[in-house]
């Protein structure tokens, strides 16, 4: 008998899942870690990069961009890493653990070293850890849940995301504060003493900027751990019961021995073998129930890995818009790096309006599927785009437009998320089969890197030898508006052919795993 027995299967119950604060709570921590530090990228890379000998050694925007993108295209692609390792060999809470710990080392690199190398390191061991985990913990908030309380699952999953912008959104605030030098009360500084005055011009830097996301990854693991008694862990199923999920074994030892047979007799078996029976036997290795599951599942992929491609620009490009306007807002000036910190409170927000009023008020004349949510969330992601591209264009012709205009942007932008994002998370882990549920949320996790290799390409190729670049000014934001919005008009054309169906996972009593 184990000494810490763990749940192995949802409790039947109405109510809501007793492990659910802990992955709230590590979820929380862990968006602070990883926005905190994101938020501040591009800004780095641009501002404070150095050489080996502390020289600086900065990057242009537009490599910044391409380096950027790169970077988060890893982290959501390296998700089928974790996946696998957690639904067939360690489960889900080993692999968190443990890929945690790797996380928290990416911070300490980017903390201690400043130089495209320690940035390269950092980045790497982030994109493992962050990557690696991201399928397991989204899946570990529907593995919860039974049939007795399915009701829930879209509640939590707004829960869900509702931590994530929670941490996100103090992090956004306050990393990009302490990356820039103190700037505080000259008079107040001059009264401190020495010691003091020195700690604080130290408490500023990329030192402590990129430190204190890591202080709460570190954090984000204990709670994590904390919760192990609490929540249920569906054990992995093994790497051969895996892979049958794919793979029919009986198709593969009649293969294997077809094989054997050419090995030992020669060519003339394979000629005597009637071409239509080799057919049969390499269509049969594959388990068709599950291909068209997962057939049908990358269906919205390729649409929502657009949005992607608009959104995250939100750390980049429209960063490096702010910079050229004029930032007073509310009696303060603003770092253009602390703007986008209004998305998570939108997000905040815009959750239970969504929710609770405008999805129900459409519902009353319009039946609101998922792929109609996402469908509407494209059309106004372009909106979003479209404001950004004017604002640039205002910018292009000398005017410096208020950072207002950008806040507008991002009101469109979230609202395009709630309706793409969220739903889309929702429905990858609702459409998974259930002992693929951590490999099946890659493909949510899989848009995200489409999106951002995309975004990516685009910045390399428009830099020319000579160092200037295509689509300059307002016309690299349209250039988006445009993919945008043929790629909306494309899905919801195609988007008419989908039929899935819903998995949830089985209840039964709870036993030691």
């Amino acid at each position: 008998m184990p000494t810490t027995p763990y749940l192995s299967a949802p409790v039947k119950t109405a109510g809501m899942p007793p492990g659910v604060p802990y992955i709230i709570g590590n979820e929380a921590a862990e968006r602070f870690s990883y926005y905190g530090m994101n938020s501040i990228l591009v800004v780095f890379m641009t501002q404070y990069l150095m050489d080996a000998r502390g020289h600086l050694d900065l990057m242009s925007k537009e490599m910044a961009d391409a380096w950027y993108h790169t970077f988060v295209s890893a982290v959501y692609l390296l998700p089928l890493l974790g996946a696998i390792l957690a639904d067939a060999v360690l489960g889900k809470f080993r692999v968190i653990i443990m890929l945690s710990i790797v996380y928290c080392g990416g911070h300490l690199a980017l903390a201690l070293g400043h130089t495209r190398l320690g940035l390269a390191l950092g980045l790497s061991l982030i994109a493992l850890g962050a990557g690696g985990i991201k399928p397991c913990v989204s899946a570990n908030v529907g593995d919860q849940f039974g049939a007795s309380n399915q009701h829930l699952l879209s509640r939590v999953f707004s829960w869900f995301y509702f931590s994530i912008n929670f941490g996100s959104s103090f992090s956004t605030l306050l990393i990009p504060l302490l990356l820039e030098p103190y700037h505080g009360d000259a008079e107040f500084a001059a009264r401190l003493p020495s010691w003091a005055a020195a700690a604080l011009q130290k408490a500023h830097g990329p030192g402590i900027a990129f430190g204190l996301p890591g202080i709460l990854m570190l954090i984000a693991t204990v709670v994590f751990w904390l919760g192990r008694k609490k929540f249920v862990h569906i054990p992995p199923t093994g790497l051969k019961n895996y892979l049958a999920e794919f793979f029919n074994w009986e198709a593969l030892k009649i293969l294997g021995n077809r094989l054997m047979r050419i090995y030992r007799l020669g060519r003339k078996s394979f000629d005597h073998t009637p071409p239509a029976g080799w057919m049969k036997c390499l269509a049969g290795i594959f388990n068709r129930q599950t291909l068209k599951i997962l057939g049908n599942l990358l269906i919205p992929v390729p649409f929502v890995a657009m949005f992607w491609a608009l959104w995250q620009q939100n750390f980049s490009s429209w960063i490096l818009q702010a910079k050229n306007m004029d930032r007073h807002l509310f009696g303060h000036e603003w770092l253009p790096a602390q703007i986008q910190t209004v998305n998570p409170i939108f997000i905040l927000l815009m959750l239970p309006l969504f929710s609770y009023a405008i999805y129900p008020a459409i519902e009353k004349g319009f039946r609101l599927t998922p792929l109609r949510k996402i469908g509407l969330g494209l059309f106004v992601t372009a909106g979003a785009f479209a404001i950004v591209a004017w604002i640039q264009w205002l910018i292009d012709a000398g005017q410096k437009p208020n950072i207002i205009w950008q806040v507008l942007a991002f009101v469109v932008l979230t609202a395009g998320e709630v309706m793409v994002s969220v739903t889309h998370l929702e429905f990858a882990y609702t459409q998974a089969p259930k002992k693929l549920k951590s490999l099946v949320m890659c493909t949510y996790l899989g848009a995200v890197s489409l999106g951002n290799m995309f975004t990516a390409a685009v910045n390399f190729f428009i830099q020319n030898p000579d160092k200037t670049v295509k689509l300059q000014g307002a016309s690299y934001f349209y250039f988006f508006v445009f993919v945008m919005l043929g790629t909306a008009l494309l899905f919801v054309l195609l988007a008419r052919f989908y039929k899935g169906q819903t998995y949830i996972q089985d209840e039964r009593p709870a036993t030691a795993a």
